[in-house]
């Protein structure tokens, strides 16, 4: 299983910083080059502890479906998503927040395994990996502007 870890410190009050991170409308913007979509589930608003969304999106020029569900919920600290149908074979995303002074550290700890074995594998090392590294870039750096602007 492969790990990604990221840190990103914020200019915002915790609360602010953890609702924007679980706010399917805000998802949905910040995604917008994949075109991702909440179709299913949860479709708009602040997702929350055994709620679910499926999620469409194009990837690698590909319209793929992605189900996830909250499986642990501590607001305003933490949370965690985790797949539930969808390409990986899995994944959970951890997202946790400490208020240091009058910043927010946000810290992503996304677990992914790939399908398909050896093939997976290779795919993590040669693009996977670094995709997904530089889309949860992309999304914290949004959510950063946007925590910082209210």
């Amino acid at each position: 299983m492969e790990l990604i870890t990221l840190q990103t410190y914020i200019n915002a009050d915790i609360k602010t910083c953890f609702d924007l991170a679980r706010n399917i409308d805000f998802h949905q913007e910040s995604l917008q080059h994949s075109n991702e979509k909440a179709i299913s589930g949860k479709t708009s608003g602040l997702i929350s502890l055994g709620e679910s969304v499926t999620w469409e999106a194009k990837h690698f020029g590909i319209t793929q479906r992605l189900t996830s569900k909250i499986t642990e919920f501590n607001s305003p600290n933490y949370f965690v998503d985790e797949m539930v149908s969808g390409a990986f074979k899995s994944f959970k995303h951890e997202h946790i927040f400490q208020q240091k002074g009058n910043q927010t550290l946000m810290i992503d700890k996304f677990y992914f395994q790939s399908p398909y074995r050896i093939i997976g594998k290779v795919a993590n090392r040669l693009f996977l990996k670094k995709y997904m590294i530089n889309l949860l870039k992309t999304r914290n750096q949004l959510l950063k502007i946007a925590a910082e602007s209210v």
